[in-house]
């Protein structure tokens, strides 16, 4: 694990004070564009659908597309994005949640997630974890379990692991990275 560890680490960039002054930006997308980095990204991420039990992976909006996807493909699941209000056409829950300043709004298709599915919720990076609660939620509120979280990168002096505990209710919350 370490050498995975080291191999994304090595992918990732900072930028500091982007998108404001003050924030040091963990950009993935040198990751994203090296095969044998996203390859085994991929892998420990579908590991971990396996080891949760998983029938389908969440991708939260956008890079938890990006992240889910191939690995929904990889274990052999099904894929369900979770995207900003107002982008799904059809019967959606909508969840809303808190931010730093202000308020946002999640949604999934309602016939996406059914009372027998196990939701592994994937994501690039745990900060407050305001959006992955809203996910976890939102999945709660469709019948379904949520068979843990999955991140590339937890940023862990936002706390953002304290306020999903309760949530999760016992599910896992794996990061590949913690920082």
């Amino acid at each position: 694990m370490s050498d995975l560890k080291e191999l994304l680490l090595s992918r990732i960039r900072d930028v500091e004070d982007y998108p404001e002054e003050g924030v040091m930006f963990k950009d993935i997308t040198p990751l994203l564009a090296d095969a044998a980095a996203f390859t085994a990204l991929t892998d420990a991420l579908a590991g971990i659908a396996a080891r949760t039990g998983a029938t389908k992976v969440v991708g939260l909006e956008a890079r938890g597309f990006i992240l889910g996807s191939p690995v929904a493909v990889r274990a052999g699941l099904g894929f369900i994005p979770v995207r900003k209000a107002g982008k799904l056409p059809g019967a959606t829950l909508r969840q809303a949640y808190e931010l730093e300043y202000g308020s946002a709004e999640i949604e999934v298709h309602a016939e996406d997630i059914g009372a027998d599915d196990r939701i592994l919720i994937v994501d690039d990076v745990l900060a407050t974890g305001g959006t992955a609660e809203a996910s976890i939620e939102l999945i709660h509120r469709a019948g379904a379990e949520v068979a843990g979280v999955a991140v590339l990168m937890e940023l862990a002096f936002l706390s953002g692991r304290a306020r999903l505990e309760a949530a999760l209710k016992g599910a896992p919350l794996e990061a590949i990275l913690t920082v």
